[in-house]
């Protein structure tokens, strides 16, 4: 009974903490959207709801140029529960890192959407078209195979002649690795792809082998699929559910989980089509197509075992942590230096230990291994691909140790910052984010090159 009444206090204070930073997240937006219009002699078509719903149903955008005197564009890809361009009015999720640069583009995705569909998303966001799930996917997942259609795409040039840089925060990273592996798969029918359309990656405090968190929340350690009757993904199951079966135009337009394939609308399911939903009959959540099973360490295992790392892209990955050592112990490093949403979250990854009556999540594992942590993701996790098999890489003490870069591995460093220190928020992290996205940045502009005439290798690239 104690234990009962604990794990509800804990569920409790958790969702509490999540409602109140949603609520914070979405009145900022608000509040600047209003400071706009107030700014502007309230102008008509206030929010610009109508015309920014229609861009965003029929991607009517103004393509980046794809000359080749001209740098390759840099796309900044969101993580979990993120946006992009466009949604939560003036918003950055990456606190206005992309105007850093001219040529930077941020792709807005399902926030809760599957890994595999938030890569089918961003590509045609960047070739146009309309989107294609797959026909397979979509029949095993319940959705309709065809999404949005983007008239023209972001990047319409784009190929291995004219490549681009992602960077990814999160989840996110994972997103540009499964699009990676689609490319060199040539999995997108009319397009003639492969890998090298992927000049590099960056990794913000990447979700490259899932992480510890995603049972906190509900899923179950057994198999890393199935989530628990009571825990903060069911209610957040419940949320999603309501928000796009009651499906208000403006309110969906302005932020939106990204679930619209499977067409979850009060107008096209009904009544009926709720009951099923709550229930578990149908939707995203029962076939599994959402990113929280994507994120478990078993989840992470099945995708990175199809997944490669190629000879001619340039890798670079920042893990975070918010942890030390005391006296034997694994802890929070600070009070102050944690948001306030993360901390008991970085506590709670410090002390996780997978039940013994569960088989281990892949051969190897360790508890001790996946203490250290940003209050979301475990920084071991955030390093390089590790499981099942680990992949070329090299642990950077100083940059000057890789300039220039080379190809097919896996450079890290670990910052002391929690989870959402480099989003949203530009102020808490002060001179470190700008030196953070400038190094990013130049980076990408100045020590990351590939001649496109050279000879491309193909074939040689890691497991």
């Amino acid at each position: 009974m104690a234990r009962l009444i604990l794990g509800l206090m804990e569920l409790f204070i958790s969702t509490m903490v999540h409602v109140l930073f949603g609520m914070y997240i979405f009145s900022t937006a608000v509040a600047s959207d209003l400071s706009q219009v107030a700014t502007s002699c309230l102008r008509p078509n206030t929010f610009n709801l109508t015309a920014r719903d229609d861009e965003v149903k029929r991607g009517k955008v103004v393509a980046l140029d794809g000359s080749p005197d001209l740098p390759p564009p840099i796309v900044l890809v969101h993580g979990i529960f993120g946006f992009g361009k466009g949604r939560l009015g003036g918003l950055s999720y990456f606190a206005g890192a992309e105007k850093k640069d001219d040529r930077v583009l941020v792709p807005d995705l399902g926030s809760l959407t599957s890994i595999h569909d938030r890569a089918r998303d961003l590509f045609y966001y960047l070739k146009g078209g309309q989107v294609d799930y797959g026909e397979e996917h979509s029949k095993a997942c319940g959705h309709a195979r065809y999404g949005k259609i983007y008239d023209t795409g972001h990047y319409p040039a784009w190929n291995e002649h004219h490549p681009i840089h992602f960077v990814g925060h999160s989840a996110g990273v994972q997103v540009v690795r499964v699009l990676q592996q689609m490319l060199a798969n040539k999995e997108f029918c009319g397009h003639e792809t492969s890998e090298d359309w992927v000049i590099s990656l960056t990794s913000l405090s990447g979700a490259l082998n899932g992480t510890t968190r995603t049972y906190y929340d509900g899923m179950l350690p057994d198999d890393g699929r199935t989530m628990k009757s009571i825990s903060l993904i069911q209610l957040c199951r419940i949320g999603v559910i309501l928000y796009d079966w009651i499906d208000i135009p403006w309110l969906k337009n302005y932020y939106n989980f990204g679930f619209d394939h499977f067409e979850m609308s009060w107008r096209k399911t009904g009544i009926v089509g709720l009951i099923d939903l709550l229930l578990g009959y149908s939707g995203p959540f029962t076939s599994g197509d959402w990113i929280l099973p994507d994120l478990t360490l078993q989840g992470s295992l099945k995708t990175n075992s199809g997944l490669h790392t190629f000879p001619n892209t340039y890798y670079y990955s920042y893990a975070t942590k918010r942890t030390r050592k005391f006296l034997g112990m694994t802890l929070p490093s600070s009070v102050l230096g944690i948001h306030p949403m993360l901390f008991i979250r970085v506590l709670q990854m410090c002390l996780w230990r997978h039940p013994s009556s569960a088989p281990l999540p892949y051969k190897g594992y360790r508890d001790e291994d996946w203490e250290d942590n940003d209050g979301a993701l475990n920084t071991i996790s955030m390093t390089h691909p590790r499981i099942p098999l680990e992949h070329p890489s090299h642990f950077v003490l100083d940059d000057s140790e890789c300039h220039p870069l080379k190809p097919g591995i896996w450079y890290y460093k670990i910052m002391e910052a929690d989870h959402i220190f480099f989003i949203v928020n530009r102020k808490r992290a002060g001179v470190q984010f700008d030196l953070l996205y400038d190094g990013i940045f130049e980076r990408c502009r100045k020590h990351v090159l590939r001649n496109i005439h050279q000879p491309i290798l193909h074939n040689q690239d890691y497991q």
